[in-house]
């Protein structure tokens, strides 16, 4: 990223800093809260700055006070080889971001193949998950249940919400458990001993936040016509009712329930903003849910993404070639080892990609 580029960002993290200080501006909490995660997305590109802008002075100050003192050659050597780090740091932190990063998710655990036993693998996932957001702080908060004969879980849905504003939210820490998880161990149900295999799905989706719709009034055309119907002695004697079209979506609303123009103008227009908040409400959700949809197409054991290996106390996750003997410990919401693997792996090809 040129110049230019890095101070267009230090100063949007200035006039964001400035914003925050505005008690104002935490009257509207959901406002706050979005200033409140692009401020914490760019507090450690704006760091990183610093630390890379005042690591390249030093070493210009040393490089020239070695010229007269030969004992700032070490100084200026240990600095010179700082600063590919703090640029690599600076590249990775500007790679472009999951837009969702920050949000709050909707976890759906389904049962599979496997029955009962499917059944129960999907209360313990559950589980796994509940521990999981207790131990990072956030509010997990079962929404809907269907439960199964001997305990577990049919299906069930969750919604897991951070307390504050992060850069780095839920999502981006379990965006990455959609898929098929796969559990081998011997069932409650087996007389004989025997390893079964079986699978439950999960399902997880960046939860819609309120939209904020702005109306530009370029985008208005505003007719008059005489009102009809009853209102009183103003009733067809003067142009008060207002119908209002919305030209880029073609939405038209009409109000003449009011005694003015003024009146019926106003209140058409907050019909209007309602509606394309609905609107845009409703395409923030559609594209969580096509999301949710590429997740899995079927709860099927072929398509497995982890395997929990109850026998071998083993949890394998198979996109990334992960591999621990601690399940008894994953299983407990000892997430974060395979969840950085994940991490890694997609920071990793974001900067070969970033490199092409």
């Amino acid at each position: 990223m040129d110049s230019s580029s890095l101070r267009g960002l230090l100063d949007e993290y200035a006039e964001l800093e400035q914003q925050l200080a505005d008690p104002a501006v935490h009257a509207d909490q959901a406002r706050a809260r979005k200033l409140g995660r692009r401020y914490a997305e760019l507090t450690p590109v704006v760091k990183t700055i610093g630390e890379l802008d005042r690591a390249r002075e030093d070493l210009t100050a040393a490089q020239e006070l070695a010229d007269e003192d030969p004992a700032f050659a070490a100084e200026a050597q240990e600095i010179a080889e700082r600063i590919p780090a703090l640029e690599s740091r600076l590249t990775e932190l500007l790679l472009p971001r999951d837009p969702y990063d920050g949000s709050d998710v909707v976890m759906e655990i389904k049962s599979g193949e496997g029955g009962e036993e499917s059944a129960l693998f999907a209360g313990d996932l559950l589980r796994m998950y509940l521990r999981y957001a207790e131990r990072h702080g956030w509010k997990a908060e079962v929404l809907d249940a269907v439960d199964s004969d001997l305990g577990g879980y049919k299906d069930v849905t969750l919604s897991v919400k951070s307390k504050g504003a992060e850069a780095d939210g839920v999502w981006a820490r379990l965006k990455f458990e959609g898929g098929v998880h796969r559990v081998q161990r011997v069932p409650a149900t087996e007389s004989q001993g025997r390893i079964h295999t079986s699978a439950a799905g999960v399902l997880i989706y960046p939860e819609p936040e309120e939209v904020e719709v702005e109306i530009d009034p370029n985008d208005l055309r505003i007719d008059v016509f005489r009102s009809s119907g009853p209102g009183g002695q103003s009733v067809n004697t003067t142009d008060s009712a207002v119908r209002v079209t919305h030209l880029p979506t073609g939405i038209v609303v009409s109000c003449q329930n009011e005694k003015s123009q003024i009146q019926n103008r106003a209140r058409a227009i907050q019909v209007l903003q309602a509606r394309l908040q609905a609107m845009a409400e409703e395409e923030a959700a559609s594209k969580a849910a096509d999301a949710r949809r590429s997740q899995v197409r079927t709860v099927d054991r072929s398509e497995r993404v982890r395997t929990y290996n109850f026998p071998e106390n083993r949890i394998s996750d198979h996109r990334v070639n992960y591999k621990a003997y601690n399940l008894d410990q994953v299983l407990d919401g000892d997430l974060d080892a395979v969840l950085d693997a994940l991490g890694n792996a997609d920071r990793e090809e974001r900067l070969a990609e970033a490199g092409k």
